[in-house]
C-alpha cells in the first residue's frame, strides 16, 4: 500500500461513494437519461488520457491497463527482493499514455501526488506509445549514470518488445545490481500484448454502444431513484444532519493529501488483525483442500492446491516482515509504516487468491450434491478415530508413571480435547443426516462442513499426543547410552562431568522429563566434541538428532496453534512461521555450521510460539474444565479451534471475503 492511501483514512472511500447521489440531485430527473445518452453518443477520443494518478492502495503495482496478466507475482517478487536487500522501495505503474506530458514530468507529478519518500523509486510505463520514465529523489542514493544504466540496459529493451513485466523485473534487479557494485544485466525478454487496454471498455460500433448507452441511462436513473428513496428514509429516521451537502464529499485532487496518516499504533493493530485473519483463512483452506483431495483425488484438487500454496507463500512473507519489526521495534517510523503496509498488502494478495477460487472449489466438492457420500466417509472416519483417542490417552497414562508433569504438560489435555471435538463432529454429522432425510441440502452442507473441520482437529490433537508419547518413550530408551557416552568424554572433575552427574541423579530419582534430560546430555556432549578435534562425523550425527528433536518441537507448536486458533494471537503465529522457516533452512543446509545455527533458531522460536499461544489460550474467555457438561465443552472447543464463527456457522475454503459464505447461502 502506498503512503498516500493512508492519508485518505479508512473512511474516505465510503465518503466518496456517499457523496455521489448529491451530484445526481443537481440534474433534472427529466433530463438525466437524455444527458447520459448524449454523452455516450459523442465521438470518443482516439486515446484515453491518464493524468497523474493515485497509486493502487493494494500494493506497489498499479496496473490500469492489465499489462501484467499472469506475471504480476513475478514482478512482486523482484520488487520485494530489492526492498529486503537494499531498503529501496520500487513502485511500478502502467497506464495507456502520459496525457500529453513528458514521461519524466508525469512520473514526478505522480510521485509528488502520492508522497513518495527519499528511498522510493517510481517506474511509470505508458503502454500505447511504449514509453517509460523513472522518478527518483536526489537523496535516493542513486547517481544519474546509475539510473541511466538501468534504464538503457534493463528497462528500455523490455519496453521496446512489449515485455511489460520484464521492464519492472529488469528495473528491480538493475537497481539491486548497481547498489551492490555489479554490472546491470539485460532481462530475458518475453514479449507481451502490444497495446494492453486497447480501445478501452466501450466498443466503438454504434450498433453495440447505442443499446448499451440507452440501458446505462436507464440503470443510472434507477440507481438515482433508489438512492433518493434511501436518503429520504435516512433523513426521516435520523433527522437533519449538518453533513448533508457538497461539503460532505471528500476533497478532490491534492487537497486529499492533507488528510493525516493513520497513526502507527492503529496501523500496527490493523496489520496484526490481517495476519491473524489471513492465517485462519489459509489454515481452513488447507484443511478443506485435504478433504477435497481425499474425495476426488490430487489431480482434481491441483488448481486449489496451487492457490493455497500461493497464499501460504504470501502469508510467510508477511510473517517474516512482522518478525523483522518485532526484532527492531525502534526502527525509523517511515520504514516501519512501509513495512506494515507491505504486511497488509501480502495478506490482501493471499486472501484475494483464495477468494477467487472459492466458487470453483464449491463446484468441485459439491457439498450439497455429494452430501450423502461425503457424510458416509466422515461417519466412518469418526468411528475409526474414537479408539485412537483411547490409545493416546493410555500411552500418556503409562508415561505418567516415570515422567514429571512438565514432561506431559504440552499434551496432557489433548485426548480430552480430541474427545470433545469428536463429540461436536458426531453431533454435526447426525444433524447433517437428519437434514438430508428431510431434503434440506443447505442445512446438510453447513452441518457436514462443521463436522469435517471438527474431525480434522480431533485427529490433529490425537496424533500430537501420540507423537509426544513416542518422543518420550524414545528419549527414555536412549538416555542410558547417551549418558554413558557423554560421561566417557568428560574429564574428571570438569564442569561437564558435574553437569552429567546431575543428569544421572535426575534419571535415578524415578520421575523426570526424558526429553529435557536427553537434550541437556546431548548439548553437553556436543560441547565436548567441539572442544576436541577429529569428531566431525560424531558432531554431524548429533546435529541430525537435534534437528529431528526440533522438528518435533515445531510440529507440537503448529498443532497447538491449529487446534486453538480461535484464541491464539499474532505474536505466537509470527514466531511459529519463523520457526518453520528456519527449520526449512536447517533441513536444506549443506554445512554443519548452518545446520546447527538454523536448528537453534527454529528451536528457540518454536518454544516461544508455544509459550505465547498457551498464554493466549489461558487468557481466553472460557478455560477448559472437565466438569463442564459435555455438549457445552464440545461447543466451546469448536469456538476455541476456530471451527465455527461467532454465529455458530462453519468456515470453509476461501479468503476473508468468502470463507464464511455458508452462513449466507
Amino acid at each position: 500500500m502506498t503512503r498516500l492511501s493512508r492519508r485518505y483514512g479508512t473512511g474516505a472511500p465510503a465518503r466518496a461513494i456517499a457523496g455521489a447521489p448529491l451530484g445526481l440531485r443537481a440534474l433534472s430527473l427529466a433530463l438525466l437519461p437524455g444527458l447520459l445518452l448524449l454523452l455516450l453518443l459523442l465521438p470518443a477520443p482516439s486515446t484515453r488520457a491518464d493524468t497523474p494518478l493515485d497509486l493502487d492502495a493494494g500494493g506497489r503495482i498499479t496496473d490500469t491497463v492489465g499489462a501484467l496478466g499472469q506475471r504480476r507475482a513475478q514482478v512482486t517478487t523482484a520488487i520485494e527482493r530489492l526492498r529486503t536487500t537494499h531498503r529501496v522501495q520500487l513502485y511500478v505503474t502502467y497506464v495507456r499514455d502520459f496525457s500529453g506530458r513528458s514521461g519524466r514530468a508525469w512520473a514526478d507529478a505522480t510521485a509528488d501526488r502520492n508522497g513518495l519518500g527519499e528511498h522510493d523509486v517510481l517506474l511509470a510505463v505508458a503502454t500505447h506509445g511504449r514509453q517509460y520514465a523513472v522518478s527518483a529523489a536526489k537523496q535516493s542514493g542513486f547517481r544519474a549514470d546509475q539510473l541511466k544504466a538501468v534504464a538503457t540496459t534493463a528497462i528500455a529493451p523490455a519496453v521496446a518488445q512489449h515485455d511489460w513485466a520484464g521492464a519492472a523485473i529488469g528495473a528491480a534487479d538493475g537497481y539491486a545490481a548497481v547498489l551492490a557494485g555489479e554490472p546491470v544485466r539485460p532481462p530475458a525478454i518475453s514479449p507481451g500484448t502490444p497495446d494492453p487496454g486497447g480501445e478501452g471498455l466501450v466498443p466503438g460500433h454504434r450498433r453495440v454502444w447505442l443499446p448499451v448507452a440507452t440501458g446505462g441511462g436507464l440503470c443510472v436513473l434507477g440507481l438515482y431513484l433508489c438512492a433518493r428513496r434511501a436518503s429520504r428514509r435516512r433523513r426521516a429516521a435520523q433527522g437533519p444532519s449538518p453533513r448533508h451537502g457538497p461539503a460532505a464529499a471528500a476533497p478532490a485532487g491534492p487537497a486529499r493529501t492533507a488528510r493525516p496518516l493513520t497513526p502507527l499504533p492503529e496501523l500496527d493493530a490493523e496489520a496484526d488483525r490481517a495476519l491473524v485473519e489471513t492465517d485462519d483463512a489459509v489454515r481452513t483452506s488447507a484443511e478443506e483442500l485435504h478433504f477435497a483431495a481425499e474425495q476426488l483425488g490430487d489431480e482434481a484438487a491441483r488448481p486449489f492446491a496451487e492457490a493455497v500454496a500461493y497464499a501460504q507463500g504470501e502469508l510467510a512473507d508477511a510473517f517474516r516482515l512482522r518478525q523483522a519489526l518485532d526484532d527492531a521495534p525502534y526502527e525509523d517510523p517511515d520504514i516501519r509504516r512501509r513495512t506494515l503496509d507491505e504486511i497488509c498488502s501480502h495478506c490482501t494478495s493471499a486472501n484475494r487468491r483464495l477468494d477467487a477460487e472459492s466458487a470453483s472449489f464449491d463446484r468441485l466438492r459439491g457439498l450439497r450434491a455429494n452430501a450423502a457420500g461425503i457424510l458416509a466417509r466422515a461417519e466412518a472416519a469418526a468411528e475409526d478415530l474414537a479408539p485412537r483417542i483411547a490409545t493416546a490417552e493410555g500411552a500418556l497414562d503409562v508415561l505418567s508413571g516415570h515422567c514429571t508433569a512438565t514432561a506431559l504438560a504440552a499434551v496432557v489435555r489433548h485426548p480430552a480435547e480430541a474427545r470433545d471435538r469428536l463429540a461436536f463432529a458426531t453431533a454435526a454429522l447426525a444433524e447433517a443426516r437428519r437434514a438430508l432425510a428431510s431434503g434440506d441440502g443447505d442445512a446438510a452442507a453447513i452441518s457436514l462442513r462443521a463436522g469435517e473441520a471438527a474431525l480434522s482437529q480431533a485427529r490433529v490433537l490425537t496424533l500430537a499426543a501420540l507423537r509426544r508419547a513416542h518422543e518420550l518413550s524414545g528419549a527414555t530408551a536412549r538416555l542410558p547410552v547417551a549418558l554413558a557416552d557423554a560421561e566417557a568424554l568428560a574429564p574428571r572433575g570438569s564442569p561437564q562431568a558435574r553437569a552429567l552427574a546431575c543428569a544421572r541423579r535426575e534419571v535415578e530419582s524415578g520421575r523426570y522429563d526424558p526429553r529435557a534430560v536427553l537434550r541437556h546430555v546431548e548439548e553437553t556432549a556436543a560441547a565436548l566434541d567441539a572442544a576436541a578435534s577429529g569428531h566431525e562425523d560424531r558432531t554431524r550425527v548429533r546435529a541430525g538428532r537435534a534437528l529431528r528433536r526440533v522438528r518435533g518441537e515445531v510440529a507440537a507448536a503448529r498443532d497447538f496453534v491449529t487446534t486453538h486458533r480461535g484464541a491464539v494471537g499474532c505474536r505466537a503465529r509470527t514466531r511459529l512461521a519463523e520457526a518453520e522457516r528456519h527449520l526449512a533452512l536447517a533441513r536444506a543446509a549443506r554445512d554443519l555450521r548452518t545446520l546447527r545455527s538454523e536448528t537453534g533458531h527454529a528451536d528457540s522460536l518454536a518454544r516461544q510460539a508455544r509459550a505465547l499461544a498457551e498464554h493466549d489460550v489461558g487468557s481466553y474467555g472460557t478455560r477448559y474444565d472437565p466438569a463442564t457438561p459435555a455438549p457445552t465443552r464440545a461447543l466451546g472447543g469448536a469456538l476455541l479451534g476456530g471451527i465455527i464463527l461467532a454465529g455458530l456457522l462453519p468456515v470453509t475454503f476461501g479468503g476473508g471475503a468468502t470463507r464464511g459464505r455458508l452462513a449466507v447461502d
